[in-house]
């Protein structure tokens, strides 16, 4: 494996060699604490037969936070955009794939956003004309919502579909998925991060936002649930009726109370309208999940990770990673 990576905050995997097997493409922050220095980076895990080589795709950058795949200009290869968080500089980027297998895969770095706190950058087809879009949450000075509409020949135009007065919602990702299953793309915006206060108690304000996706670049945004400390969401059916559900957990809370939830699911009742329920109290210090049928029964269970931060110290209320199956 070579070299450990210092601070991954995101692993994808895609063949980006493209030699008939699975690679995977890190971002690399370089310090989980605010920082501007250069020290962010997108690495390459290269899988050559079960063993992964590392080759550095970019670097003198400030701390990466997401890194995705896709063919943006359509010549074949793959390309990637990257979430630049920084701290008090950032940007967003897409890396254009030049090839040369041979000597090892080279990227020219292309940028399309100067804003610090770029946190995800998921890849898709927001506006169903063929070609893959980008989409990015800004968090830092600015709370954001920007898309760049890919317009052909490795161009995009900017496009900032939401942003808030209220500085301290704190978005915390971005997940990209149909939620009202209408056969388009929406956008998923988990709020809650308040790191950067003294005290990590729940606002009222916390939870997530479905952004509609109404066709002609138009994104309708409404708040779809509360769940204070919000830090991450994840679609999925997880009741088995046929419609997206929506789980959240919880990074920082007033976790003094044991009662305080640190994950929750948003219940769909078809027309995408959410009743929340309790999942669980324990562990807490949640900071990503995703959903999937682990089990084979048709619906989803749900897989989250923990980031041991900040007291209380309980141990018996923290996990590495923890699992709830469907029942």
């Amino acid at each position: 494996m070579g070299e450990k990576l210092n601070v991954p905050a995101h692993a994808t995997v895609v063949d980006l060699d493209r030699d008939g097997d699975l690679d995977i493409v890190v971002a690399i922050l370089g310090d989980v604490l605010p920082s501007d220095k250069l020290v962010g980076k997108v690495v390459l895990l290269a899988n050559e037969d079960g063993e992964f080589n590392q080759q550095v795709l970019l670097e003198d950058v400030r701390r990466v936070a997401d890194v995705q795949p896709g063919d943006f200009d359509q010549d074949g290869d793959v390309d990637l955009a990257v979430a630049v968080f920084g701290y008090s500089r950032g940007e967003v980027l897409w890396l254009e794939n030049r090839g040369d297998l041979a000597t090892g895969l080279r990227f020219r770095d292309h940028q399309l956003l100067v804003r610090p706190g770029a946190i995800h950058v998921p890849v898709g087809d927001l506006d169903g004309d063929g070609d893959l879009d980008i989409a990015a949450v800004i968090s830092q000075f600015e709370e954001e919502l920007w898309a760049f509409e890919n317009i052909g020949a490795g161009e995009f135009r900017s496009r900032r579909l939401y942003f808030s007065h209220n500085f301290d919602v704190g978005g915390a990702g971005l997940v990209m998925c149909d939620l009202d299953q209408d056969g388009d793309l929406d956008l998923l915006l988990p709020q809650g991060d308040n790191l950067e206060d003294e005290q990590y108690w729940p606002q009222p304000y916390h939870g997530c936002m479905w952004f509609e996706n109404r066709g002609d670049w138009t994104f309708h945004g409404r708040s779809i649930g509360q769940h204070g400390g919000t830090y991450a969401a994840a679609p999925g059916d997880l009741d088995g009726d046929g419609d997206q559900d929506v789980v959240l957990v919880s990074m920082v809370n007033d976790w003094s109370n044991p009662s305080h939830p640190s994950a929750v699911w948003l219940e769909n009742n078809g027309q995408q309208q959410f009743n929340s329920w309790l999942l669980d109290t324990t562990p807490i210090q949640l900071v990503t999940v995703a959903c999937g049928d682990l089990n084979g029964d048709g619906r989803a269970d749900i897989v989250a990770g923990c980031l041991h931060l900040f007291p209380p110290h309980d141990l018996d209320r923290v996990a590495r990673v923890a699992a709830w199956m469907s029942n």
